[in-house]
């Protein structure tokens, strides 16, 4: 499970640092079609022909959360053998290909018949708005988390304090809670 997690959080991380290396290389991102509102601006657009001329900008407009998760990255990226990258990559392929799919899935629901220009804007919005619903998400869910698990550390707490100098936890019996267990 552990392993696993770590995993996720590392492609995640390459998955970020892909598109922030990409964008600072020449690739400019894609802007949406109207501002988002109570949204801080976009970047600015990096063209290929002036590309690190812009990447320090780019740079400065990350906060310093960003910028050390982009710097861990690249650095955890640099240090993975070859097979472990070459899996990350193809496992950000497969995740950009679903949520291709899934945002094309999302036009159709929505009846929407637009050319290619506006479908590239739609997909690009839908991208924008999902990221931001499951970073409230996996926000809200470790908050939830951390208000739980808190009562059960103090319970366990004064569980092994009472239990004084026994060694092995395994001959005691758990205290009976309301709470369901995890």
């Amino acid at each position: 499970m552990d392993r696993r997690r770590n995993l996720n959080v590392v492609v995640a991380g390459v998955a970020f640092t892909l598109t922030v290396s990409g964008s600072l290389f020449g690739q400019p991102p894609v802007q949406p079609s109207a501002p988002m509102p109570n949204a801080p601006a976009p970047p600015p657009i990096v063209r290929p022909e002036q590309p690190m001329r812009q990447a320090p900008d780019r740079w400065r407009s990350m906060s310093p959360e960003d910028r050390q998760r982009f710097q861990s990255n690249v650095e955890r990226w640099r240090q993975m053998p070859p097979e472990e990258r070459r899996e990350l990559r193809e496992r950000e392929g497969w995740r950009q290909e679903r949520l291709k799919r899934e945002a094309d899935a999302a036009m159709r629901a929505s009846g929407l018949q637009l050319e290619a220009e506006r479908r590239q804007q739609f997909e690009a919005r839908y991208m924008q708005e999902r990221k931001r619903i499951e970073q409230e998400l996996r926000r809200e869910l470790r908050e939830k988390r951390e208000r739980e698990l808190a009562p059960v550390v103090e319970r366990l707490k004064k569980e092994f304090t009472q239990q004084g100098g026994s060694s092995s936890p395994a001959t005691t019996t758990p205290a009976a809670s309301g709470s369901p267990k995890q």
